[in-house]
């Protein structure tokens, strides 16, 4: 059963489809009668042409061919916005807005508040809501929308008027397994959704292959809509698009993006009350990984292909760590699956891959290769995990892999041989950046990576660092105190064949900063204002989130030249809340995030109504 509600709506500015049939049921009523059919404002429909005056009927022909212009326009006119379709915007996870036109240097200082929106949801631990994705143009039968998705930790989902920030459609989904829901929500463990959902890509246009087909045919659910025919050629710019969400009970839903209702029935892709990460979705194939072990569920990456009629799930367990980097799997330019594997036994001899970055291959995840640090016991000793999703950008003809974790160094790794023969020698292995103190906690990149490339070509790699900057690690351009958290920027540069990442900026101080996200030359940072201390060392046992919300700070958005991380512009103190595993998207002159007292916050450039 899934309940679901509508927020207020305009009428439809593109009816084009109620249009027809009552133009038919219009044709069918004037036959009967035997009236005459001349052009109304939607086609042909009844009109006794001896009442009419001749002007009268010129000027319906008139918008008779407004209609038809307009219909031709909506065929061909752009339909690709610039959507956000996934954490991170992409699936190589690069944080990198490519589609931008409004947002620049010179335009961001003119941001504001456009509004917050709060959602009726309920936390579980420091997990409220996730997103938003960004779809530019859903034709709906209230018109043209560009919608927010937003889904959150109590398995609710949420699409929101990005125009004028209120609810469009919810809905909330209810339990479906056998295993009773978890009633314990801890940090490590909150149960409920914890997978940022993921966007159906736009059809392709032209003669070529339309967009992605939907789900293979299953029997539907009791009260369900039926899946929508299998998308041939052309692209139809009227495809329905879908929203893939990964509900608590380990149930993958398939959404029609426009009502919020089911299409088909639903898909199981994992166990119950596991914690799964954000969703990935290439070649009509999903992705994601799981960590900590939540629910019984075993540290793997998983597969499921939505063509499959079988529904087979696959998957590749580490054999040890947990996969935990936030924004799920990073996906190459060839379908090659990029991951981190946490603390635990590395013995590849005994199938144990911990503390590795490790590449798998499309669909079947076979283990491709890895890379091992060469103090991967160390690591585990003192609980510093490779814990980010990497960030892979094309480099020369290949792809590039860049990862991190609480250690405080990054690793650049080739893709055609991760870790050379002996699976411990990278392309390129920093210094310490941060983490002097050797800090599990709060200390080191966590979440994940951006990158992103100058109109010069250069590329370039940004990390969210917690806690101070190393005091060995040097950058050319600082720009203030670093004592707390800031983003760090580098450059790959490569020498007599040896590639490197070259220390070039770091910005303000930044609580707990998010990974940034970039569109136009202009660097995001959100400083999330969460305290992430874990071990309570004077009474025992863990923080819980009343502690950890009661010791945070309100977020702060900062816009930062993404040459140089010069502050360009900040929200001041127009948040009232910390956000956990903060993550932005950017879309049409449009920045967004959400917070703990699930509020959607959206910055921009107002626009007259």
């Amino acid at each position: 059963m899934v309940s679901q509600e509508f927020g207020d709506g305009d009428e439809s500015a593109c009816g084009y489809a109620s249009g027809r049939k009552r133009e038919a049921r219009s044709a069918r009523e004037a036959s009967a009668s035997g009236d005459s059919l001349e052009p109304n404002a939607w086609g042909w429909g009844p009109t006794r042409v001896r009442d009419v005056p001749r002007e009268k009927v010129k000027k319906r022909h008139m918008r008779r061919i407004s209609v038809s212009v307009l219909l031709v326009a909506l065929a061909i006119m752009p339909l690709r916005g610039a959507d956000w379709l996934t954490h991170s915007g992409d699936v190589q996870r690069s944080g990198w807005q490519k589609d931008e036109t409004k947002i620049s240097k010179d335009s961001v200082k003119n941001l504001k508040l456009l509004y917050s929106i709060k959602l009726d949801t309920r936390q579980r631990s420091v997990y409220s809501l996730y997103g938003p994705l960004i779809l530019e143009r859903a034709i709906t039968d209230r018109g043209f929308k560009e919608l927010a998705f937003v889904a959150g930790a109590n398995n609710d989902l949420y699409a929101v008027d990005a125009d004028l920030g209120r609810i469009f459609w919810k809905k909330h989904f209810d339990w479906q397994a056998d295993t009773p829901e978890t009633e314990q929500a801890s940090f490590l463990c909150p149960g409920g959704l914890t997978a940022w959902p993921v966007l159906q890509p736009a059809p392709q246009r032209g003669r070529g292959p339309g967009g992605p087909p939907p789900v293979a045919p299953a029997p539907a659910a009791p009260g369900a809509a039926a899946a929508a025919a299998p998308q041939r050629g052309g692209g139809n710019p009227f495809q329905i698009r879908s929203l893939f969400v990964l509900s608590g009970d380990g149930n993958l839903h398939q959404i029609n993006v426009n009502t919020g209702d089911e299409i088909g029935s639903t898909m199981k892709f994992l166990p119950p009350n596991g914690k799964p990460y954000s969703l990935a979705l290439v070649n009509n194939i999903t992705y994601t990984i799981t960590g900590q072990g939540c629910g019984g569920t075993p540290n793997s990456v998983y597969s499921l292909d939505l063509t499959d009629p079988a529904r087979t799930v696959r998957y590749w367990r580490s054999g040890s760590g947990g996969l935990w980097g936030t924004a799920g799997p990073a996906i190459g330019t060839d379908g090659t699956l990029y991951a981190e594997t946490g603390d635990g036994q590395y013995d590849p001899a005994t199938n144990r891959y911990a503390n590795s970055i490790v590449a798998l291959t499309p669909k079947e995840l076979k283990l491709k290769d890895w890379y091992t640090p060469s103090n991967a016991e160390w690591l585990w000793k003192r609980d510093l995990d490779m814990n980010v999703t990497p960030v892979v950008f094309p480099y020369k003809g290949h792809d590039l892999i860049v990862g991190s974790g609480k250690e405080g160094r990054l690793f650049l790794l080739d893709s055609q041989s991760l870790g050379g023969a002996d699976h411990r020698t990278p392309a390129f292995r920093s210094d310490l950046i941060s983490n002097e103190d050797v800090d599990f906690a709060g200390a080191g990149t966590w979440g994940s990576l951006a990158s992103w490339e100058d109109a010069q070509g250069a590329r370039w790699v940004l990390a969210p660092v917690w806690g101070p900057k190393h005091p060995n690690a040097k950058f050319p351009i600082a720009n203030g105190e670093t004592n707390v958290g800031t983003i760090a920027a580098f450059k790959v540069e490569e020498h007599n064949g040896k590639l490197s990442l070259a220390n070039v900026w770091t910005s303000r101080n930044l609580i707990t900063p998010a990974a940034p996200a970039i569109a136009n030359g202009v660097v995001f940072a959100l400083s999330t204002g969460e305290w992430v201390r874990q071990a309570n060392d004077r009474e025992g046992g863990l923080y819980q989130a009343d502690v950890r919300a009661q010791r945070s700070a309100p977020a702060v958005l900062y816009a930062l030249d993404a040459t140089n991380g010069k502050e360009l512009w900040s929200s001041g103190n127009q948040v009232t809340s910390f956000t956990h595993n903060g993550a932005m998207s950017i879309a049409n002159g449009r920045v967004y995030f959400t917070t703990y007292d699930n509020t959607l916050y959206c910055f921009g450039f107002p626009m007259e109504h």
